[in-house]
């Protein structure tokens, strides 16, 4: 099986500690939910599959669209709000620039094995808890309230990750 790649936005910093105390609460008190499966993270691209040896295409074309952005818009990231829907929680993030970078970096990607379009996502967030039982909503938001403050200090890292059978690898990161 190839593995699969992924491109990310990461925070740091206070809201990365944050977010670690909420994760760790949040499984204590509520359980484990789908959120858990993974780092705190926005999701840039969708998972694409490639060949191994086809990481150091990705990672040049992600060098190259990240220099270019460095010159041409700024790839800060804005907190927006936090959400605390019914069936999900979480950060709305805004940061034009940031798609961008990761449109352009599609567009100049120059793997030869890859067959399928690399997937990019418009609505730019930071999950904190889905696929929770219902009767846990009120206790997570209200952790969600106490723990994470979305004008903490933050900043931000893009990272290409490689995932082969359930083993995550950061291949590289870039400062934001």
């Amino acid at each position: 099986m190839e593995p699969q790649f992924i491109v990310y936005a990461c925070p740091t910093q206070e809201l990365s500690a944050q977010l670690e105390t909420y994760w760790q609460l949040s499984r204590e008190q509520c359980g484990a939910n789908r959120a858990h499966n993974y780092m705190p993270h926005c999701t840039l691209t969708g998972f694409f599959c490639d060949r191994s040896d086809s990481a150091s295409y990705y990672i040049q074309a992600l060098e190259q669209a990240y220099q270019t952005a460095l010159q041409n818009q700024s790839l800060a990231i804005e907190i927006v709000s936090l959400i605390l829907s019914k069936d999900w929680h979480g950060l709305e993030l805004q940061a034009n620039g940031l798609k961008e970078l990761v449109c352009n970096f599609s567009q100049i990607e120059t793997s030869p094995s890859r067959t399928e379009a690399i997937r990019l996502k418009d609505w730019l967030h930071l999950s904190l808890a889905y696929g929770f039982e219902p009767e846990k909503r009120a206790e997570l938001e209200q952790l969600a309230k106490e723990t994470i403050n979305i004008k903490a200090h933050v900043a931000w890292e893009l990272r290409f990750y490689q995932r082969a059978n359930t083993v995550w690898q950061c291949l590289n990161t870039w400062t934001l």
